[in-house]
C-alpha cells in the first residue's frame, strides 16, 4: 500500500493526546433524533435549492436515463472493508457516530457503513439514483437526502467522516470542500476515493476497455458542457483549499469477482458512454463491441477473481 503525504510544518493531523496517553474524544454529538430531524428538514427544503451549473452537469452525465441506476448498482464495485478500516483509523474512531456520503449515487458507497456507524446519510442530487439507493437499502440507520454536495443543509460539526466515492470530479471543488469542513467535527476526515479503470483481469480485456475509455473521452463536448475536474488533481485541491490541516493519498487494491457480463456492465455504467450511445454512436464505434468480444473470449460465463486499484485522497479538519 503506497501513500503520498502533504502536511503543513508542525501539523500531524492526529487527535490530541490527553493525560494518560489516550486520544482526546470529539465533542458531544447530537442525539440520533436531532440528526434525523435535520434530514427531514433537508428533504423538505431541497426542492427549493437550484444550482444551474450542477443541473447542467447532471443533465449531461447520463445518470438520469431510465434504467441506468439499476445497472450502475449491479455492476459497480462497492468499497471493500479495508477502505472503511483506513478511514476509521484516519479519523481515530472505531465506529463513527455519523458518516455523510456526498454524491452517494445508488448507495453502493453508503450501505457498507450501516454495520460500522451509528448514523449514515447519503447526499445525492439525482432523483433516479437516490430512488435506487432507497429501494436497495433496508438498514434503519441509513438515510438518503436529495441535495447538492456543496449545500447539504445538514448540521455543523457532527460528522466523523465525510466521504465522496467516485464522484468528486463531478463537483465544484471549493464549495464542496467548504461544506465538508463545515459538516466535520475537529479531527474529522474528508475522504474522496476513486477506483482505477479498468480492473486487472486480462490484458486483452483491459486493452479493449482502455480503448473504449479513450473513445468516450474524445467525444466530450468541446464547448465545456459536462466539464469535470481531473482526479489526479484532487489531492492538490484538498491541500490548497485551506480547510484541512493534513492531506494525503493512500493507494491500495482489493479483490472482486467478475464474468464477461459484469465487465461489459462496468463499461455501461459509465454515464458519458450512455450519452454517446444515445446520441447515435454505435457500439462498434464506441469500442463496446470489441470489449464484449474480448471479455467473452477471456471470461465467458465463468466468474473469476479480479483486482481493483483504489486511491483515497483525504484531508483532516
Amino acid at each position: 500500500m503506497g501513500s503520498r503525504t502533504r502536511s503543513p510544518a508542525g501539523e500531524r493531523g492526529r487527535g490530541a493526546r490527553v493525560e494518560g496517553g489516550g486520544l482526546e474524544q470529539p465533542r458531544r454529538h447530537r442525539t440520533r433524533t436531532a440528526i434525523l430531524d435535520s434530514v427531514a428538514v433537508v428533504a423538505e427544503n431541497s426542492r427549493d435549492l437550484v444550482d444551474p451549473w450542477s443541473e447542467e452537469l447532471l443533465s449531461t452525465s447520463g445518470y438520469e436515463r431510465t434504467g441506468f441506476a439499476a445497472g450502475f448498482d449491479s455492476n459497480r464495485p462497492a468499497p471493500p472493508p479495508v477502505l472503511l478500516d483506513i478511514l476509521c483509523l484516519a479519523a481515530q474512531v472505531d465506529g463513527p457516530r455519523l458518516v455523510v456520503d456526498l454524491g452517494s449515487g445508488t448507495g453502493l458507497s453508503t450501505r457498507p457503513w450501516a454495520d460500522r456507524a451509528e448514523q449514515v446519510i447519503g447526499v445525492e442530487a439525482s432523483p433516479e439514483m437516490r430512488a435506487q439507493a432507497e429501494a436497495a437499502t433496508g438498514a434503519d440507520n441509513v438515510r438518503f437526502v436529495q441535495a447538492y454536495a456543496q449545500a447539504t443543509g445538514l448540521p455543523d460539526g457532527e460528522a466523523d467522516l465525510v466521504t465522496c466515492s467516485q464522484a468528486l470530479h463531478w463537483m465544484k471543488p471549493e464549495p464542496t470542500f467548504a461544506e465538508a469542513a463545515r459538516l466535520l467535527r475537529p479531527g474529522g476526515v474528508f475522504a474522496a476515493y476513486d477506483y482505477d479503470w479498468p480492473p486487472v483481469v486480462n490484458w486483452e480485456v483491459e486493452a479493449a476497455f482502455e480503448e473504449l475509455l479513450q473513445r468516450v473521452r474524445a467525444g466530450r463536448a468541446p464547448d465545456g458542457r459536462g466539464m469535470r475536474y481531473a482526479k489526479d488533481g484532487h489531492l492538490e485541491r484538498i491541500e490548497a483549499s485551506g480547510h484541512f490541516r493534513y492531506a494525503r493519498e493512500v493507494v491500495f487494491h482489493a479483490r472482486d469477482r467478475a464474468d464477461a457480463a459484469r465487465i461489459v456492465g462496468m463499461a455501461l455504467s459509465l454515464g458519458p458512454l450512455t450519452v454517446r450511445l444515445h446520441e447515435g454512436l454505435s457500439e462498434e464505434e464506441a469500442g463496446l463491441t470489441a470489449l464484449r468480444e474480448a471479455a467473452n473470449r477471456a471470461l465467458g460465463d465463468h466468474e473469476t477473481e479480479i483486482f481493483i486499484g483504489y486511491r483515497i485522497r483525504l484531508g483532516v479538519k
